[in-house]
């Protein structure tokens, strides 16, 4: 399968880019490096594809699981290298769940299955950066 995305210069330091979704994004430097801060951050972005997809198998295994939460969501810490080119060399994600009476064993199933097994993303990260993974309850 081949992923297609489309990227144009819109001047300055902003770019528009495509999505095989049909919604596009915006990508933008901060003010510090030439841009607006009109849009996403590349290397930020990375990050939330990771969390996303991650998100999206966890989100789908509980709820063929029947564990079900109150909320959920994902905080991921990364520390970049001190030389150029710089790139995520440790990534830190925690999944938070909040509810009461959890399935533990169901939600730490759906959390590794998709670490180790379906995240393609993650999978990608694990090339160039060490990832480590925690997960945190939260009682409402």
């Amino acid at each position: 399968m081949t992923n297609t995305v489309k990227t144009t210069w819109k001047g300055d330091m902003k770019f528009e880019s495509t999505n095989p979704s049909g919604l596009n994004l915006m990508i933008d430097a901060g003010p510090d490096d030439g841009g607006k801060g009109e849009g996403y951050r590349p290397k930020a972005l990375m990050l939330s594809a990771l969390a996303g997809c991650s998100g999206l198998d966890v989100v789908s295994l509980l709820k063929k699981m029947r564990a079900e939460v109150d909320e959920f969501n994902i905080d991921i810490t990364a520390e970049l290298t001190e030389e150029h080119p710089k790139y995520f060399k440790k990534v830190h994600v925690v999944y938070n769940f909040y509810g009461s009476d959890f399935k533990k064993d169901k939600i730490e199933k759906s959390v590794n299955l998709s670490v180790d097994r379906y995240c393609g993303v993650m999978e990608m990260f694990r090339q160039f950066a060490e990832v480590t993974t925690e997960i945190k309850y939260i009682e409402n």
